[in-house]
């Protein structure tokens, strides 16, 4: 019998954590899409936007870096050979210049871990 409470409790928390992880997934959207007000001088993320300065940002998850058309790239990104995963991503958003060294992208990057993961979150979000 105890072994059934157990495993009841168990299926409860899991059922508990499931249902509060979107809201933990867009409470770190939402941080992200404040944060992104920094990055809109020169990226958009909405699906079918612009290029600015820097390339559309929509569906940058799981693209291959250098990847968005009639974009111009500079030497370093279109040999840097990147998917972008969250973890790329993740080392990116903390300092591009080391993940790709000769990028022109002019950002010194963002040293906390928990912004980085709410942008990403943000990014993946938008341009759906």
């Amino acid at each position: 019998m105890r072994k059934i409470v157990s495993l009841s409790t168990l299926s409860m928390v899991a059922a508990a954590t499931a249902m509060l992880a979107p809201s933990v997934a867009s409470a770190d959207a939402a941080r992200g899409k404040q944060l992104f007000m920094r990055c809109m001088a020169c990226h958009t993320v909405n699906k079918g936007g612009a290029n600015r300065v820097g390339p559309n940002l929509a569906g940058v998850v799981g693209r291959k870096a250098g990847a968005v058309k009639n974009f111009k790239y500079s030497a370093a990104m279109q040999k840097a050979d990147l998917t972008w995963d969250e973890k790329t991503l993740d080392k990116w958003l903390a300092r591009p210049a080391t993940v790709v060294p000769g990028t022109s992208m002019v950002f010194a990057g963002l040293p906390k871990p928990e912004d980085r993961k709410s942008l990403i979150e943000y990014m993946k979000a938008a341009g759906k």
